[in-house]
């Protein structure tokens, strides 16, 4: 049966191609025969018909080895003979194959199949036609070459021919004769092919060092001037050498003369090796190329051969440590089914056995294509070789690795060399165009022998070609330097700083031939670096942080800030990417400072992490692992294994497939790379913030330390060992070290130093630091030669050559005979080195050959030879390679010395670089960087007009605010704030054109809200720059820009409880009156179009945009946001805002007004923490009220918004006492200042105690209240205590709550306008001493300044009652003695308002405020009297002079005049004129007397249960020093009589109705029940407190126009006198005094006879006499048994005086007997009071003391809480009636009096003398009586009918 299976396609596809090369060469005319016999004989013909037999009788290819269907192809490919289009046909065949993947990468013929594809296509030769099809061929060529490194089976290549594959591309590049097209395409294939090779390099492994240099051997690639030199013709001969000649039968290789696989790109395109050099040249041109190739993407490790084939050929290679080679020959071409044992196989290969294949294996794979040792290689009489398949047991081709990669890098390398003379400009670009592929396909640190050349030689030639002036290879170079500093810059860190310096070099060149565009490229170079992640902070710490680098990254900073500044004022991209680059580390700053608040959580686990791994890990790790986040595909392969920190993720693909292949190698080299390399100055790997600060100040001193060095080497070593950065004395070591490691020092300096007689052992220590171990000694001596420049002077060189050559031949081991001769020899290489070397000497002489140097030397050695060899060896280091003396060379020279310096360097522990995780020393970042960053940015920002560039600045500003907020930089943000209030133009326009200037300029709107929010968002660590956003505000306010929630304010008086601080303009308004305005609108509207015929429509849309911005702004926000600011902004806010108060440059007082309610409003937002800065609130109020000496506008504000506050405050108990206390502001201001506002203060006092009556519990407080609501409800002077202030030098400013406390502790509960009797002697008894001034000013002032306390003692003239304090206050008169002003009626009712509130509701009257609360009743009675007659004075007076008061006074700038009168028009609304009024006047003034009546009468029944209630509660409460006494004593002193006498007082008004609703109330209260339960003494005092001085009062002639109201008043009041005194007579008849009061009461009598004008009284008095004198009789009091006529005294008196007036009124009562008995029963006490007759006439003493004489009596000291009774009042009868009395009875007041502070006014008041007096009370009106001490100028009248007159 036929068998169907398929024919594999594959087949069919090699045999068509069989078909087509066949048929070519047959139709070539060589081959035009058609007989069998020669396509037999033809060999190439002969192998394609085996080759068709062979695929007949297969069914599949891969049955056929690879080798064996390419062979025929390789062939045609190979012969000399064809021509090309037939080898292009061939080519194409080959391209097919492998592009189609007919070679199975598995198949074990497939490496073998491959290196003779690659051997046969770089060698392939053809016949040349023309160079047109000669280049195409020359294409597929490439083309082949591409594919078969690109395609997974190139995997098996071998390094040698990756390299040729290589070296024929190049060479098609680099040959100028070839069309550009071919030439580009080579290009491109390269590009793809170091792509390819290098994205595989992770999967090669460094090899063993030992072997590097074997290895290499046969991989030199080189490159040549290869353009100039050659022949095109010559090339096309050069004919290919008959390889099978090296080849011995034995497979055994000759020794490897020509093993330099160096395709000579000079000499032509095939490198002919000498042996094969004679063979003559075909004359058929064969064109034959052999080089080799890089290229582009494939992944390839995935596709290459089958992972398992890779990781044993890893294997196999990592056993023989050179990975990257071949395979030792024992290795056979690995087989997928025999991989197991291949593994086996391939770790038991010991590493001894690699040497001895080594010759061989190089020789072979040199010479075959094939690996196999054993094939007979057939080659036919063409030259072409036949190789047989190789055996199993036969050696496999090794697959590339890390050699010819890094041959290709050198080679690469060696093309950037711009100072090699055959690179041409083509070969520089195509070297950098190359490395930048390598670079960016593979991350090459890892590999040592790769790092080596980018250290040395790649950085080199980078620097150089820096400094060329050809942009595309400025350009380029730049770009390779980043990809290197990218990634792998912890190893060059010098070489990083070379090229920073020469990066800023040119930015700051001044040459005028630099071009621009390299400045720019510069900038983006930097701009680049400083984007990638932690550069910066890197640079600071390896740099800046390091004693002996420059301060990069501050020099950077500086030199881009002074970058952005253009000179010219244009704005040029250099400037902007300056900017940028400032801006790229604030962006990272505040990347990482929004990471920190997003993130704290983690933030802290990092660190825990971090600390806990150590610090290697810090070190190493954190940067692989950036490392592999960005380059994941390429990079993490060599990283997976090596970083300790990489995530487990990374490099999966490749890692994985490599890890298994590479574990054993893997983990001594983990070992080494975990030892953790910190810089010897770091503490540890990452040091703290104050340690860089330490090394930073240390680094200064040891540059100054070095200058000084560089000048006198003692003086430096000096200054250093002072600032004892050296020990001193001076250790030789240290000194030593430090002349070692510093670079800046001068070497010449050091040679001198070293060399220096006196510091032989500083010598000694010098030469020490040298490692001279193992070096040979000239080696050694070059080493020790750059270290100082070797002085010229013959001693000092032999101190210097000794002291060497006796360290070097101790650390060796004594290799010379003697150590002289080491000397001699160190000499002769000195000697040697100038003689090859100096041109001065070649000059003369021809140079030393190595015969002459070794004659020379002969016998030196301990007079035998030196080893020659080492001579010779000596000689030739010497020739090649000058022993350069520091600071001598220029040039070239020169420079290879400071670089072999830096290579030096960088292999110390000085040259490791720390790499930190980003955002690391943000802090210390940023403090050096926001300087110069927000200095450009506000330039930018100014000079551009370019919207992106403004937008990038603002948001650079808001940056440096967020990271400037975070850690806390108050002053960079203030900075920040200071400079953008500038560009917001408000500060700077004038106040008429900054609508329309600001309206119309975007750049200041958006600068003015980048300021408002940055004050709202970060406003917590604004500190100066308040000052500038409250200017800026202020001119807002002042332009009217400002929203209508800003400009209103609370405000009592106002009916909406808001007014506005900015009026509407009107036109009357404008000037002095409408008709000025006329005028002036005529006159101006000329020059002045704009200003006053309204504004244009531009002017209306900007000041429209102006305010729409403000609005966005929402400075309101301020406000309201501040409770939200840390205390130290808040109290730097408030600062500002105070400062704002009216002076004559910059602010007006609307300026002050408009701050000082926004500090309110501050305040109160602020409640919960308003203690903290109340003090400066309050003496800001206190600056402002106390001072004034005129009411304006500003006072009235700050007087409300005290008030405002303390309602607000007074809830928070923390605060609410002082906030009361404060309230004594009011009370300090000047009392004309103070009246103008009091609506005002009533309206906000009245609110106040409605709000807090019950959080106010102090009397100090109560006292403050009520005192106000005297001084502004009646006009009472405040008191003068409080007044202090007032000098001219008082401008100190407030006091301090404590100071302004500080007159108050004691007067605690004298602070009223009487004192209870009872305190006089309990609360003083301390004696305090009064203020000096109280007495005597008082006495000369115009009016009353007194304290409360004082205005009660001017009046009470008891000297003896108030022994401890003055408090002047008339009890025997009714009213208080104040001295009052002129009041506001709206006041005076708003007041009583407050009081009824308070005495209404019971819970607000307290112990506290209860006596003060009925003295302020009775100054509003006082006030009320008569319907307040004072007020009608006044008139215009309340309101202050709106004109003068509120004009601005700023000269610097004619801002406009209607703004002026605006502002001093303040508040047409609320003129408080009393015309308005008047009508109502009356009305109300009646209201309030009769309401206080109602108040007086209320208090007056409720108080007996009010006291007994608190003095249970305090007995409860036990409360230690607080005592209430519910007896009649105290209610009579605090309670009942102050409130009889104002009630009486009222009975003394001008209105009827009041005054008889009053008698009603008096009559009431005096027979209430309660009252019965006072004593004789309080009697005996309501008589002479309240009664007596009421009816002195009536005698007045009060209200003229009701003569008979008068009348029926005085009446009534007799009527009341009589039954008060009938009612009470039994207790009044214990009084010692009685006969005094009774005289009184006749006294009276007699006046109100003659008083009346009708007969009203003349009937009444007598009957009330009479009815009195029946009772008295009755009652037995005439009577005395022991007087001779059986009536007492009194009798007698009694007669005398009414006879006076009634002579007929005896006769009509008691016809009887004018001499009645003698009636015992009248209990006169022992006293002198009743003193009989005495003829002595004392009329002028006319307030005669009616004291209750009682001082001797036995109980006068104790009762010192007494009332009444005991206390010494002069219980003065309120007339002076010419009574006679004894002398003695004057002296008990006088002896009283002795306490007193008031002793040099009671001095005049010895017996007999008639009394001086002091003008306390000054209004005679008032004097109803005088008390029995007069205080009156003017001596009394002495006849009882003068008292009228003197109303």
């Amino acid at each position: 049966m036929p068998d169907f299976t398929m024919v594999d396609k594959n087949i069919y596809i090699v045999q068509g191609e069989i078909c087509a090369v066949v048929g070519a060469i047959k139709r070539n005319s060589r081959w035009s025969t058609h007989t069998p016999l020669d396509e037999e004989q033809d060999p190439l013909l002969n192998s394609f018909s085996h080759l068709k037999d062979l695929l007949n009788n297969i069914k599949e290819l891969p049955q056929v080895e690879p080798n064996v269907f390419l062979r025929p192809f390789l062939e045609v490919v190979r012969s000399e003979d064809t021509t090309g289009p037939i080898t292009g046909l061939a080519l194409t065949s080959v391209n097919k194959f492998l592009s189609y993947g007919l070679i199975d990468a598995n198949h074990e013929g497939a490496a073998e199949a491959i290196e003779n594809m690659a051997d046969a296509v770089t060698h392939a030769r053809f016949v040349g036609t023309d160079p047109a099809s000669d280049e195409v061929v020359l294409m597929k060529i490439l083309q082949v070459l591409r594919t078969l490194l690109l395609t997974p089976v190139g995997a098996h290549l071998t390094n040698e021919s990756v390299c040729e594959i290589m070296q024929s591309c190049f060479r098609i590049c680099f040959e100028m004769r070839l069309s550009e097209l071919l030439r580009k395409s080579a290009e491109h294939t390269l590009v793809d092919m170091v792509q390819q090779l290098f994205s595989r390099l992770p999967q090669f492994k460094e090899e063993a060092k030992g072997f590097v240099g074997t290895n290499m051997k046969k991989l030199k690639m080189r490159a040549g001037g290869m353009s100039e030199s050659t022949k095109w013709k010559k090339q096309k001969r050069s004919p290919r050498p008959p390889r099978h000649t090296a080849r011995s039968s034995s497979g055994q290789s000759e020794p490897p003369q020509h093993t330099t696989l160096s395709n000579n790109l000079s000499g032509g395109m095939l490198f002919v090796e000498e042996q094969q050099s004679a063979l003559p040249a075909s004359d058929s041109a064969a064109s034959s190329i052999s080089s080799p190739v890089p290229d582009s993407g494939l992944d390839t490790s995935s596709k290459a051969t089958s992972h398992e084939d890779l990781t044993d050929l890893e294997q196999s290679s990592s056993t023989a440590t050179t990975p990257g080679t071949m395979a030792p020959p024992e290795l056979p071409q690995p087989d997928p089914q025999c991989e197991g044992q291949q593994v086996e196989r391939a770790q038991s290969a010991s590493v001894e056995s690699i040497p001895e294949v080594l010759e061989d294996r190089d020789s072979v794979a040199e010479q075959s294509d094939s690996a196999s040792v054993h094939d007979m290689d057939y080659v036919n009489p063409r030259g072409v070789r036949f190789t047989q398949p190789s055996q199993k047991d036969g050696v496999a081709p090794m697959p590339y690795g890390l050699p010819c990669l890094r041959e290709l890098f050198r080679f690469l390398i060696s093309l950037t060399n711009p100072h090699d003379r055959h690179n041409s400009d083509v070969m520089l670009h195509m070297g950098l165009q190359l490395l930048t592929v390598a670079l960016e396909a593979a991350y090459i640190a890892p590999y040592q022998s790769l790092l080596g050349l980018v250290k040395d030689e790649l950085c080199r030639h980078l620097f150089q070609l820096l400094s060329m002036d050809r942009m595309n290879l400025y350009a380029s170079s730049i770009r390779v330097c980043f990809l290197l500093f990218e990634s792998m810059r912890e190893h060059l860190k010098f070489q990083l700083e070379m090229y920073l310096k020469k990066l800023m070099d040119i930015i700051t060149s001044e040459n005028a031939k630099m071009p621009y565009e390299m400045k720019e490229m510069a900038l983006e170079a930097i701009v680049q670096l400083w984007r990638i992640p932690s550069f910066v902070t890197e640079l600071y710490i390896n740099y800046d942080c390091d004693y002996y680098c420059s301060n990069l990254f501050e020099d950077l900073t500086k030199l881009l800030s002074k970058n952005a500044f253009p000179v010219s004022g244009q704005l040029y991209t250099t400037h902007l990417l300056s900017l940028e680059a400032l801006l790229t580390v604030i962006d990272s700053i505040e990347a990482h400072c929004q990471a920190k608040v997003l993130n704290n959580t983690v933030q802290q686990d990092q660190s825990e992490t971090l600390t806990a791994d150590g610090e290697s890990t810090v070190c190493d790790g954190t940067r692989t692992v950036t490392e592999a986040e960005r380059l994941p595909t390429v990079r993490n392969g060599p990283e997976a294994d090596v970083s300790p920190l990489c995530h487990t993720s990374a490099g999966h693909l490749i890692g994985d497939r490599l890890r298994q292949g590479r574990q054993d190698q893997e983990e001594p080299d983990l070992a080494e790379k975990k030892l953790p390399k910190k810089p010897l100055r770091f503490s540890s790997c990452f040091p703290d913030s104050q340690e860089l600060l330490d090394i930073k100040n240390k680094k200064k001193l040891l540059i100054t330390g070095t200058e000084q060095f560089n000048q006198k080497p003692k003086k430096g070593i000096q200054f250093l060992q002072e600032m004892g950065l050296l020990s001193s004395p001076m250790d030789n070591g240290e000194v030593a070290q430090w002349l070692r490691e510093n670079p800046w020092l001068d070497k010449k300096m050091i040679g001198e130093f070293v060399s220096d007689r006196k510091n032989m052992e500083l010598l000694d220590s010098f030469v020490n630091t040298f490692a001279f171990q193992g070096l040979r000694i000239d080696e050694a001596l070059r080493l020790y030669l750059e270290a100082f420049r070797l002085p010229g002077e013959a001693p000092v060189i032999q101190r210097l050559l000794e002291t060497f050559t006796d360290n070097w031949h101790k650390v060796n081991g004594s290799p010379f005979m003697t150590n002289d001769a080491g000397f001699a020899l160190a000499y002769a290489i000195i000697m040697l080195n100038t003689d090859q070397h100096n041109h001065n000497v070649r000059k003369q002489n021809i140079p030393m050959t190595v015969e002459q140097f070794k004659k020379n030397l002969k016998g030196v050695n301990g007079s035998k030879d030196f080893d020659q060899d080492m001579l010779e060896d000596i000689y030739n280091a010497i020739k090649n390679e000058e022993i350069v003396m520091p600071d001598e060379q220029t040039g070239l020279v020169k420079e290879n010395y400071v670089w072999s310096v830096l290579l030096h360097r960088g292999a110390t522990s000085e040259g490791i670089f720390l790499h930190v995780p980003p955002g690391s020393y943000d802090h210390d970042l940023f403090t050096m960087t926001w300087g110069p960053t927000i200095a450009a940015l506000s330039y930018v920002f100014d000079k551009s007009l370019d919207d992106a560039i403004i937008q990038k600045a603002i948001a650079g500003f808001r940056k440096c605010a967020m990271i400037s907020a975070h850690y806390g930089f108050s002053d960079v943000f203030d900075n920040l704030i200071i400079s953008l209030c500038k560009f917001t133009t408000l500060s700077s326009e004038s106040i008429d054109n900054l609508p329309s200037v600001f309206g119309s300029n975007p750049k200041a709107q958006v600068a003015a809200r980048t300021v408002f929010s940055l004050a709202h968002r970060h406003g917590d660590i604004l500190r100066e720059g308040w000052k500038n956003i409250m200017d800026s505000m202020l001119q807002l306010f002042r332009a009217e820009l400002l929203p209508k929630a800003l400009v209103e304010v609370e405000d009592f008086v106002e009916p909406s409880g808001k007014i506005s601080l900015q009026r509407e303009e009107t036109p009357s308004n404008r000037g002095e009156s409408a008709v000025l305005s006329f005028v002036n609108w005529l006159t101006l509207s000329g020059a002045e179009p704009s200003g006053l015929r309204g504004p244009s429509t531009e002017n209306q849309e900007a000041k429209q945009a102006a305010m729409q911005c403000i609005k966005q702004c929402d400075p309101e926000k301020l406000i309201t946001e501040s409770k939200f600011l840390q205390l130290e902004s808040l109290q730097e806010l408030m600062k500002a805002l105070i400062s704002v108060t009216p002076d004559e440059e910059t602010y007006d007082e609307e300026d002050a007004t408009f701050c000082l309610e926004m500090l309110l409003r501050i305040v109160l937002e602020n409640r919960d923490r308003v203690s903290c800065v109340w003090q400066a609130v309050r003496d800001h109020l206190c600056h402002l009220c106390v001072h004034a000496m005129e009411s304006c506008f500003l006072v009235e504000r700050a007087v409300v918004g005290l008030l405002r506050l303390a309602i607000r405050l007074l809830r928070r108990e923390d605060i609410s006492s002082q906030v009361l206390l404060s309230l004594r502001l009011l009370l300090m201001m000047k009392p004309h200042v103070l009246s103008r506002v009091s609506r005002e203060v009533a309206y906000g006092l009245h609110e106040l105690l409605k709000t807090n009556a019950a959080n106010i519990h102090c009397s100090d407080d109560w006292f403050t209240l009520f005192s106000l609501l005297e001084c502004i409800g009646a006009g009472v002077k405040p008191p003068a205590s409080l007044q202090l202030t007032s000098g001219p030098d008082s401008d100190t400013g407030a006091q301090s709550d404590s100071e302004l406390s500080s007159y108050h502790p004691s007067e605690v509960s004298l602070d009223r306008g009487y004192t209870s009797d009872s305190e006089v002697y309990t609360e003083h008894g301390k004696s305090r001493m009064p203020r000096s001034i109280t007495d005597v000013d008082v006495a000369n002032s115009g009016w009353l300044v007194v304290g409360k306390d004082d205005l009660d003692a001017a009046k009470s003239v008891a000297p003896s009652t108030k022994p401890p304090t003055p408090p002047l206050v008339n009890q025997y008169s009714l009213t208080l003695g104040q001295d009052m002003g002129l009041h506001d009626t709206k006041s005076l009712i708003k007041c009583v308002e407050s009081l009824s509130f308070i005495v209404r509701d019971a819970a607000h009257v307290t112990p506290e405020n209860f006596e003060l609360c009925v003295r302020t009743i009775r100054v509003f009675v006082e006030a009320s009297l008569n319907g307040g007659y004072r007020t009608h004075e006044k008139k215009r007076s309340h309101k202050y002079d709106t004109k003068s008061s509120r004009m601005r006074r700023r000269p610097r700038e004619k801002e406009a005049a209607a703004r002026r009168v605006k502002a001093s028009s303040q508040r047409p609304s609320r003129p408080h004129s009393d015309e308005e009024e008047d009508e109502g006047v009356p009305a109300s003034y009646h209201t309030v007397s009769l309401q206080l009546l109602d108040l007086m009468h209320t208090l007056h029944t409720r108080a007996a249960s009010i006291y007994s209630s608190w003095a249970e509660e305090l007995h409860h409460q036990e409360t230690s020093g607080k005592k209430v006494e519910a007896d009649s004593q105290t209610l009579w002193s605090s309670c009942w009589c102050p409130l009889l006498q104002g009630i009486a007082w009222l009975c003394c008004d001008a209105r009827r109705q009041v005054r008889m609703q009053a008698l009603t109330y008096l009559q009431r209260a005096l027979l209430v029940h309660d009252l019965q339960t006072l004593d004789a003494v309080e009697w005996e005092s309501c008589f002479n407190k309240v009664l007596f001085p009421l009816l002195t009062k009536l005698l007045d002639n009060i209200s003229p126009a009701d003569v008979g109201g008068m009348e029926e008043t005085r009446m009534r009041a007799c009527t009341l006198l009589s039954k008060v005194f009938l009612q009470h007579l039994s207790p009044l008849l214990s009084l010692p005094t009685f006969a005094a009061l009774w005289l009184t009461i006749l006294d009276f009598m007699d006046k109100y006879m003659h008083a009346g004008s009708s007969d009203l009284l003349l009937e009444a008095i007598p009957e009330s006499l009479k009815n009195m004198l029946l009772v008295m009789d009755t009652a037995g009091i005439f009577h005395c048994a022991d007087s001779r006529t059986g009536y007492s005294d009194l009798w007698e008196i009694t007669w005398e005086r009414i006879d006076c007036f009634l002579p007929r009124l005896r006769q009509e009562l008691f016809k009887q007997a004018v001499m009645p008995e003698p009636v015992s029963s009248v209990p006169v006490e022992p006293s002198p009071a009743p003193a009989p007759r005495t003829a002595s006439p004392v009329p002028a003493t006319p307030p005669e003391p009616k004291i209750p004489s009682r001082p001797e009596s036995p109980q006068e000291p104790p009762p010192l809480s007494a009332n009444e009774r005991s206390s010494p009042v002069p219980s003065t009868m309120p007339v002076p009636i010419p009574v006679k009395m004894s002398p003695s009875e004057a002296p008990p007041t006088i002896n009283q009096s002795s306490p007193l502070i008031l002793q040099p006014l009671a001095s005049p008041l010895q017996v007999g003398v008639p009394p001086m007096s002091l003008p306390i009370i000054l209004n005679p009106a008032l004097i109803e009586a005088t008390c029995p001490v007069p205080l009156l100028p003017a001596s009394r009248p002495t006849e009882p009918s003068d008292v009228s007159e003197v109303k």
